[in-house]
């Protein structure tokens, strides 16, 4: 049962954040659909005690490949299903717990936390950077033939 309400839970995130940036009304479910498979491939990652930053860069990569399949087919810009997608996979709770150590001077905590919240953005970041340019990529290599 846990599966089905992270499922369920990470696809109203999504969904939510995309009302909240205004996306069109025709896409909310498409991102949460995106927000959900993303979070999903993550927690298939750490369920298996596979490393969670390597979880997270492959579910980022998916998003964005997945969120460019979206704008395409649907003459949507990639921006609204790739933020919306990517939400779940935010390291807030972590930079939270990173800051709250930090304030209560408790450093020898804080530092790994930080570290790991840093490693988690820069996982995401590189994901969806990669994507775009296998993207472009391909785009090129199908214009020259």
């Amino acid at each position: 049962m846990l599966w089905v309400e992270q499922l369920i839970t990470s696809f109203i995130a999504s969904a939510a954040f995309g009302v909240i940036f205004q996306a069109p009304k025709s896409t909310l479910f498409k991102c949460g659909l995106v927000g959900s498979t993303g979070w999903i491939i993550y927690r298939i990652f750490v369920e298996w005690d596979l490393n969670e930053i390597t979880g997270t860069f492959v579910a980022s990569f998916v998003i964005a490949m997945i969120a460019q399949f979206f704008a395409r087919k649907y003459k949507t810009p990639v921006i609204v299903f790739s933020v919306a997608g990517i939400i779940p996979l935010v390291p807030g709770g972590l930079a939270y717990d990173a800051m709250r150590h930090f304030v209560q001077n408790n450093y020898e905590t804080a530092l790994p936390i930080s570290a790991k919240a840093f490693m988690v953005s820069g996982a995401i970041a590189i994901g969806l950077v990669l994507s775009e340019v296998i993207n472009q990529s391909v785009k090129k290599i199908r214009k020259r033939r």
